[in-house]
């Protein structure tokens, strides 16, 4: 299991971190986990929820083959439902010759709380490449 984390954000009840996080992905289907945690200096970090980043949907506008959209276009709207952790609607949207998906997340686990994220497919040297069932997401 590959495990990346942010940098720290202190002394802040919503913090924003905007950091870039790139993942090596070799199952397509299993889902991005992703925790968060407080920082403690003399006790364990506690846990202050979890999500799981489900990347189906965005793997099918990956395979779509598209080219050439204009900037903005919606290829793929995913909603909310009890089998994902959106919190509101998520769009894959063709964004400079790439597709991206924004998405606030349900943090579980916890009386309240969501992330923001985006993920996008990015192609690094030595990737097997999305015909391999193999992708890196970044995600920030």
């Amino acid at each position: 299991m590959q495990k990346v984390k942010t940098r720290v954000v202190k002394n802040n009840c919503n913090p924003e971190w905007n950091d870039e996080l790139t993942l090596s992905i070799e199952d397509l289907n299993v889902p991005i986990n992703l925790i968060v945690y407080d920082k403690d200096t003399f006790t364990a970090d506690d846990k202050m929820g979890d999500a799981e980043i489900d990347i189906k949907p965005y793997i099918e506008c990956l395979r779509m083959g598209l080219e050439k959209l204009p900037n903005g276009c919606v290829v793929k709207r995913v909603q909310p439902s009890r089998t994902n952790c959106l919190s509101d609607e998520s769009c894959c949207v063709w964004n400079n010759g790439k597709i991206v998906q924004d998405m606030s997340l349900r943090l579980r686990n916890v009386v309240s709380g969501e992330v923001v994220v985006q993920i996008e497919w990015i192609d690094l040297p030595g990737c097997k490449g999305l015909s391999n069932e193999s992708l890196t997401a970044n995600v920030a």
